[in-house]
């Protein structure tokens, strides 16, 4: 992997742990140096960031943490039916991945009880995360961990961390539960529904705010 490709990785990472608020700006001498990479390095990974919709670039103003738009949330949750519906009604049964869906599900409850809801979400990218890895495809998973970081800065830009993933603990679960238990095709339908009704939360909570 090459300089490049590592610090997107990791800056990546940091999004999806909701380190970096959307309109976060983010400054390349402080970055460089955490990073311990060269000024060019940094700027080639914003390059990347930005097609990938993760950050901004303002002129005369530097980079700035993308801060998704009511039409980016809705064209997010479409992905998001169109490729974990599929993977989960495909996945072969007992699966060895299913492992990562469990472990999100155990963390984000013992995370809620806590009242650590940042936690609690990221969780709940994990276990999302476990259902892509249901496919066994590297691209994928590649394509769907960018999916997950702007939602990640879609749910941080409402700043409702508990309201958004309160009712969904429990739905991981039960997915998880029909995915083991029944078939991976009731699991996707119970998963479709779920995206539904986390869809309009997202999009209520941006109503109230008055986000565009």
């Amino acid at each position: 992997m090459n300089h490049e490709s590592s610090l997107v990785n990791r800056l990546t990472d940091r999004l999806i742990a909701g380190e970096l608020p959307p309109g976060t700006r983010l400054s390349e001498a402080a970055l460089a140096k955490e990073f311990d990479v060269s000024r060019n390095t940094l700027r080639e990974a914003f390059r990347v960031l930005g097609e990938q919709g993760l950050v901004d670039h303002v002129p005369n103003r530097g980079v700035s943490v993308a801060s998704p738009s009511t039409a980016d949330v809705i064209d997010i949750y479409r992905v998001r039916r169109t490729i974990e519906c599929t993977v989960l009604a495909h996945a072969p049964r007992n699966h060895p991945r299913a492992a990562d869906m469990l472990r999100a599900v155990e963390e984000a409850k013992a995370a809620a009880e806590a009242g650590d809801w940042l936690q609690v979400g990221t969780s709940n990218m994990k276990f999302h995360n476990g259902v892509v890895a249901l496919s066994d495809s590297v691209r994928l998973m590649r394509s769907f961990g960018n999916v997950l970081a702007e939602l990640r800065l879609a749910f941080l830009k409402v700043e409702l961390l508990d309201f958004l993933h309160a009712p969904f603990v429990e739905r991981n679960e039960e997915v998880y539960s029909a995915y083991v238990g029944d078939s991976p095709a009731a699991a996707s339908a119970l998963l479709a529904n779920y995206l539904g009704d986390s869809e309009r939360q997202v999009l209520g909570a941006y109503a109230r705010a008055g986000q565009g």
